[in-house]
């Protein structure tokens, strides 16, 4: 197996990683049980779905610059990122 066709599976595997991803950020949080949610735990969920949600598009972001690597289309490296105010100033 050469560089390209393992890029491919691992392209492939990264789609499968973020629709994997966006199922855990659909579930419910709140599922009407008898269970008492605390505030501390819907905190938590929510924390968690949001990281589900940034790493599938940093993971999306870095397939689809791979994909346009391998189709030999140029690629533009300044797009959007997900940082936060610390992490861009601390250049």
């Amino acid at each position: 197996m050469n560089a390209k066709e393992t890029k491919k599976l691992i392209i492939q595997a990264g789609h499968k990683a973020v629709e994997e991803l966006i199922n855990v950020a659909k579930e419910k949080i709140i599922t009407n049980t008898e269970d008492d949610v605390s505030a501390d735990r819907l905190k938590n969920a929510a924390a968690t779905k949001k990281l589900c949600i940034m790493d599938a598009f940093e993971i999306l972001q870095r397939v689809e610059e791979e994909q346009a690597i391998l189709d030999g289309k140029d690629i533009n490296k300044e797009t959007k990122s997900f940082k936060g105010f610390a992490e861009r100033r601390s250049k």
